[in-house]
């Protein structure tokens, strides 16, 4: 049957090697670096692992990104993303790992003035996190293992503000994968933005920001006036 509108093509990201990763859904992790939960006003051993999602078409591959709509606060949080290739419901953290399929280093792009009034009227904070391009990710790196340390960087301009290791992570992938999947039925073409440490901070209008993240490439963008 045919299509009664046209609309863009579903997101992709590219793999490193050749080939692209269709994208299906993206759910991030919140309050997953102590340090930064700390700078953010809260208690790094209280709770579960805070998830939300961005809609697919928040991808951006990196390059030149308009400045978002509504916002005179935006933030960067450099988080890695972990692609996987398989899923399921009520997965056991030990099974976690056989459904990875890669990783990639990314950007969780957030109007941070418009999540601190969501917050303080006790509401949904989804306009804070799920902004056109707000998904900034690189190319995938094909890789099966867990990962459980490795380098977290982020500049902007050339000076690094954000600087730690994947080891500080609170929850960790297999223990990520495995929560997710008591919520939602995880697939195929999902990827889970993992946690930001601490040192985010905001962003502007000709500002260049680069992630780095041991064993995948960097990503870069930088930020432009609307048209």
């Amino acid at each position: 049957m045919a299509n009664v509108i046209e609309i863009d093509h579903p997101p992709a990201v590219l793999v490193e090697g050749g080939g692209v990763f269709p994208v299906r859904r993206i759910f991030c992790v919140g309050k997953n670096y102590a340090k930064h939960v700390v700078e953010m006003g809260g208690d790094p051993k209280s709770g579960l692992p805070v998830f939300f999602t961005k809609p697919a078409d928040a991808i951006h591959l990196g390059g030149t990104i308009k400045f978002p709509l509504a916002t005179t606060n935006l933030h960067y949080e450099a988080e890695l993303v972990v692609a996987l290739k398989s899923g399921g419901e009520n997965i056991a953290p030990e099974e976690a790992g056989r459904h990875i399929f890669g990783y990639a280093a990314g950007c969780d792009l957030t109007r941070r003035d418009l999540q601190h009034k969501c917050k303080d009227a006790k509401a949904p904070w989804d306009i804070a996190k799920a902004l056109d391009d707000g998904a900034v990710i690189g190319p995938i790196t094909r890789d099966e293992t867990v990962r459980g340390a490795g380098t977290i960087r982020l500049s902007v301009n050339g000076e690094t503000k954000q600087d730690s290791d994947l080891s500080n992570l609170i929850w960790t992938i297999p223990e990520i994968i495995a929560s997710l999947s008591t919520f939602f039925e995880l697939k195929a073409g999902d990827l889970i933005y993992t946690g930001t440490p601490e040192g985010v901070g905001s962003i502007n209008i000709g500002d260049q920001v680069r992630i780095e993240i041991d064993a995948t490439t960097p990503v870069e963008f930088n930020l432009v006036s609307r048209p």
